[in-house]
């Protein structure tokens, strides 16, 4: 039965001017309420009101609850021992209103939780936004543990980046040693940490000890390396010098006389002796980031301007900049193109066409001036043939018509030959894009780039903005190749 309380103004619906208000009026005295829901566990329960209605409106589960097939046909509560009451109450204001008051990490985590579990995304998009805003490596951890369990892959990526360019203020925080083992194994599997591997172990040894803690475990070597698994073959411990091998992992005691005495010994006479399991045999340091690019360049055909990188070059190598054809976005459009390299290259990001300018610019308000300029908006990453997010940027800059624009990827990624990439362009503004005709392969002096086979040849990347690494060029600089 329908909860009718009597309101404390007359004719209240007269004073509320927007349908938010109207809708939070109700929610907050619940009037008319006709569903009860009692949220949180014992501890800290609390028994709330709600419209059925106005709650199918803004969720799927809510709909199925009340009116689904399997709708419950009395009105007893509804019990949600999973959800806190505060983040409950928070979820029922922005379905009643779209309004929302995100306060800190921990209330934001307990929020996206129930609007995950309600199928809003809109809320789920803001919850992700604060801690977006909010990022730091004191946090960063917490936020990409938090960005797995919710499936927010964007999030993920620059969790993951933080972490890999502030690794050292990261190991340093005490967050960091309540941080799962799946966090740590995949910190521990990046090739880019701006931390000494010596540093690297040490945090584990400290992380390792509060696991044991965690785990009601006596704090010994012994349940260290037990608790550590396979992270413990993860550490480099062959890119050691030796005093530090001996002065630290050795007399640790988490490693056998035996274990040690061979480690040293590949550490000073690298393939002396078999390398034992679980240990890494990689004795190659991590990359603290991408070899800056140098500072001043000559190269023919080329011209040079700057980024923020430093210097970077623009190969002018196929193309009259002739218009193949015009990609109306009405709404949110993907774009992709897929592509391989035959050296080792580090790819910072991609040159594309901004939009045409509207024929009717100016007409609403012609005695205005008509704006050059427009808000752009794009979401833009790279991935591997797997499928794996490695870098990605969110472009948002004011941009001249008619002109080109450089996006940036948020982090730098080295490829490797002869594996297939995908660059994905997300276009979030409504407007006519320029589109070109693209190559099978062009050849930038000694590095060849091959694309897929797209059902078009006709493509909306001008180009790719890479550099060359140490490992297939010692001396050339950060470049565009165009095709």
């Amino acid at each position: 039965m329908a909860h009718s309380s009597s309101s404390n103004s007359i004719d209240w619906q007269t004073q509320l001017r927007y349908i938010r208000q109207r809708a939070g009026h109700v929610l907050q005295s619940g009037q008319w309420s006709d569903c009860t829901f009692i949220v949180g566990n014992e501890n800290n329960q609390k028994t709330m009101r709600g419209h059925r209605l106005i709650l199918a409106m803004s969720s799927p589960v809510f709909e199925a609850m009340f009116y689904g097939g399997m709708a419950e046909k009395t009105d007893k509560p509804i019990e949600i021992l999973d959800v806190q009451p505060d983040a409950f109450k928070a979820l029922l204001q922005y379905i009643y209103s779209d309004d929302i008051n995100l306060k800190s990490f921990d209330q934001v985590c307990e929020i996206c939780y129930a609007a995950k579990k309600y199928m809003i995304p809109s809320l789920v998009e803001q919850c992700t936004q604060f801690i977006w805003r909010d990022l730091h490596p004191g946090n960063v951890c917490r936020a990409y543990e938090f960005a797995r369990l919710f499936e927010e892959p964007r999030l993920l990526d620059k969790c993951m980046q933080i972490i890999q360019n502030t690794t050292d203020q990261v190991l340093k925080d005490a967050s960091f040693e309540e941080i799962d083992a799946a966090t740590l194994r995949t910190i521990l599997q990046q090739e880019i940490l701006s931390v000494s591997e010596l540093v690297l172990w040490e945090a584990c040894l400290q992380w390792a000890k509060q696991e044991c803690v965690r785990q009601s475990l006596e704090v010994s070597p012994m349940n260290q390396r037990k608790v550590l698994g396979d992270c413990l073959g993860l550490i480099r411990f062959l890119t050691l010098s030796p005093t530090e091998f001996a002065n630290s992992p050795a007399v640790s005691g988490l490693l056998s006389q035996e274990e040690s005495y061979t480690l040293l010994m590949n550490i000073s006479s690298p393939g002396v002796t078999t390398i034992p399991s679980p240990f890494s045999q990689i004795n190659k340091k991590r990359q603290g980031g991408p070899t800056p690019p140098p500072s001043s360049v000559s190269h023919p055909n080329v011209r040079s301007s700057r980024l923020r990188e430093g210097v970077q070059l623009r190969c002018e190598c196929v193309g009259t900049g002739v218009i193949a054809d015009i990609l109306d976005n009405e709404q949110l459009v993907d774009y992709f193109m897929s592509f391989s390299v035959d050296k080792h290259v580090c790819i910072y990001g991609v040159e594309m066409p901004t939009q045409l300018m509207p024929q009717n610019l100016g007409q609403e308000l012609p005695s205005q001036p008509v704006q050059q300029s427009y808000s752009e908006l794009i979401y833009a990453f790279l991935q591997d043939s797997d499928g794996c997010r490695l870098t990605y940027t969110h472009f948002t800059a004011r941009v001249s018509w008619n002109s080109s624009m450089e996006v940036i990827f948020n982090r730098p990624v080295y490829i490797t030959p002869s594996k297939t990439y995908k660059i994905a362009i997300v276009l979030n503004k409504g407007g006519r894009y320029p589109m070109y005709f693209t190559a099978n392969h062009v050849a930038y002096e000694h590095i060849t780039f091959s694309f897929g086979e797209e059902i078009s040849r006709i493509g909306l990347i001008k180009a790719i903005i890479f550099g060359c690494t140490s490992r297939s060029s010692s001396s050339s600089p950060e470049g565009y190749w165009q095709y």
